[in-house]
């Protein structure tokens, strides 16, 4: 079965937890690079790191009976990063190669399905640098036609805080022909970070595209504030309830300006994160769940508990 076929069956699919966080906090490497962690599977040490978490995670997946779904560490590996970092365009194709031989090293096969992380170009948390929809189009459409030449399942926006560059995006991941998720950035009062409403962020980019996102969702932000901002008004429609159907979750219920950047991590117990997860499945048709910043394996494992039926 395909990542869509598995979407629109409506079946639960476990997506990773944090991969950033635990890289630093865990293993002591630093991704503060231009390009990120990108070139983490350049180094053994950053190897080592990324296959032992993405197991952990793969096989919690494996014990619930959930179809697993990861994404390469690239939302920062666009165009104009990857050559000011000094590599070319090959880093695409190794941060793909590198995560299908962690599929095959874990053994779970056709049940895995590997997504090309790409993000904006700005700042996810205030917008600031956003571009334009023609600018987004053209920018990231490097970055889709290089993910979609190397045969993976999907393409996966994350954290994405306006929508002029929302929908160029999209435009660029139809053109790769892969199916594709806009993952929004979202606040408590419904809205992106540009003030645009959840369920206009939503009619804007299936108006402008043909081929439209096989799902919207959101990442880096706790399910009270999901939930919140799906109970307003003007987000109580049928076309989110229908079109938006994603988490991956932080842990923390602090707003993204007293996240971004703090020293100390903020967490949570795997059950009070498990609750909100579980109640966005029951009440909102939610069929794709992850983790984000603060989460490691135990919090993947309750939510894989409370989802997996």
């Amino acid at each position: 079965m395909t990542f869509e076929e598995c979407i629109n069956k409506n079946m639960p699919i476990l997506m990773e937890g944090a991969l950033g966080e635990r890289l630093k906090r865990e293993y002591g490497l630093k991704i503060d690079g231009t390009a990120a962690m990108a070139p983490l599977v350049y180094k053994k040490e950053g190897r080592n790191a990324l296959k032992e978490i993405w197991c952990q995670y793969i096989n919690t997946a494996k014990t619930f009976g959930m179809p697993f779904a990861a994404t390469t560490p690239t939302r920062r590996a666009n165009r104009e990063r990857v050559f000011e970092a000094g590599f070319d365009e090959g880093i695409i194709k190794a941060n793909t190669d590198f995560l299908k031989e962690v599929r095959a090293a874990c053994g779970y096969g056709e049940s895995m399905f590997i997504g090309g992380l790409m993000g904006c170009k700005g700042d996810a948390y205030t917008g600031e640098g956003a571009l334009s929809e023609e600018e987004a189009f053209n920018f990231h459409l490097w970055q889709a036609k290089l993910f979609a030449a190397e045969g993976i399942d999907f393409l996966y926006a994350g954290i994405m805080p306006c929508i002029n560059e929302a929908v160029g995006m999209a435009r660029a991941m139809e053109a790769s022909e892969l199916p594709y998720i806009i993952s929004f950035t979202i606040q408590r009062n419904g809205r992106l970070i540009d003030g645009t409403t959840i369920n206009d962020a939503i009619g804007k980019i299936d108006s402008k595209t043909e081929r439209k996102p096989l799902i919207y969702m959101t990442n880096c932000v706790h399910p009270s504030i999901v939930i919140e901002a799906l109970s307003q008004n003007f987000n109580c429609t049928d076309v989110v309830r229908r079109r938006f159907r994603g988490i991956q979750a932080n842990t923390s219920p602090l707003s993204y300006d007293q996240l971004d950047g703090a020293e100390d991590l903020k967490t949570s117990p795997p059950k009070i994160l498990a609750d909100g997860i579980e109640s966005l499945k029951k009440n909102n048709n939610f069929v794709l769940f992850g983790g984000c910043c603060g989460t490691d394996n135990s919090h993947m494992a309750e939510i894989a508990k409370r989802v997996c039926l």
